[in-house]
């Protein structure tokens, strides 16, 4: 068991509990919430909570169980697709349900586990639980991921997604039909305030912009093309839901059950289907694109019947 005590500074005045010690000792969000649901932070001798408010100029006390090394379990994934492999990278069409790589609360396959599992050297570059990651995708999101195998090529595409220089074109279904059928969303996204685990459009979030396009519409829904320019978590799901048309199949952010269910869908309508960098390697540019999986492509085949 660690712990600290100390004077909570003024800038933390009216901060919740949760988000004042994430900052305070550099946890995470949820890992924070989780010491104070434990009864580990005290404020003025007194348990707080993790909405509870803090107060400058009181005594805080925080008591948490280090975690233990997270564990890279390599589980094979039968039907991850291999799309292109050589010495510098490798690129996978990401079946829904496998997480990019370990973490706290996940215990299912990840794109790290299964790669090693079927033999595959990749960067030792990084955090060890995500090595070779580059970008991530969400567990219940589909489509194309490239994962670093040399040192070199992580570095460099590190460095161009950091810089927007990778092109990612996602395809989504979405509830209604956006207005206008093409255009920008330009809005910051953040922690959601009353959520650990979600997302939301913020002020003083991070500065995030989709491009979007309409390419098919029916009675309930439309098929779009969205290209992303910045790359921040959830950030297609959290700026289509703020417009109030989420993705189909996204319970987390809003979507209508009744539909999900009805297109036989068990997450949301969401597909990494192009992607496109320069190679770290040769130098020269490379896309890759992939196909609709079976269960959004049935999605969509009674989408058009209706």
């Amino acid at each position: 068991m660690e712990s600290r005590s100390l004077p909570l500074p003024d800038g933390l005045d009216g901060v919740r509990v949760d988000a004042g010690i994430a900052k305070l000792f550099g946890f995470s969000r949820s890992f924070a919430a989780e010491v104070a649901e434990s009864g580990g932070v005290t404020q003025g001798g007194v348990v707080v909570g993790k909405s509870d408010r803090l107060h400058a100029g009181a005594w805080l006390e925080v008591a948490w169980q280090p975690k233990s090394e997270i564990e890279i379990v390599a589980i094979p994934v039968p039907d991850l697709g291999i799309v292109h492999d050589d010495d510098d990278i490798v690129v996978i069409d990401k079946p829904a349900g496998v997480a990019a790589h370990p973490s706290v609360g996940w215990s299912g396959p990840t794109v790290v586990g299964a790669l090693l599992a079927a033999g595959f050297r990749i960067s030792t570059s990084g955090a060890a639980e995500r090595a070779g990651i580059v970008h991530r995708l969400d567990a219940g999101t589909s489509g194309l991921m490239v994962v670093a195998k040399s040192e070199r090529a992580y570095t460099a595409l590190k460095r161009a997604f950091h810089d927007r220089e990778v092109e990612k074109i996602y395809h989504s279904v979405v509830q209604g039909h956006p207005d206008p059928l093409s255009g920008t969303i330009d809005a910051p996204i953040g922690r959601h305030p009353r959520s650990d685990w979600k997302f939301a459009v913020v002020a003083g979030g991070r500065d995030s912009v989709t491009h979007y396009e309409t390419l098919e519409a029916f009675p309930y829904a439309s098929l779009l093309e969205v290209h992303l320019e910045t790359g921040r978590t959830h950030q297609i799901r959290v700026h289509m839901a703020a417009q109030r048309h989420p993705c189909v199949g996204d319970a987390m952010y809003g979507a209508d059950p009744t539909l999900s269910a009805r297109l036989g869908l068990g997450r949301q309508w969401l597909h990494a289907a192009r992607l496109g960098f320069v190679h770290p390697g040769t130098g020269e540019p490379v896309t890759f694109s992939s196909e609709y999986p079976a269960d959004l492509n049935h999605a969509l085949r009674v989408l058009r019947d209706e």
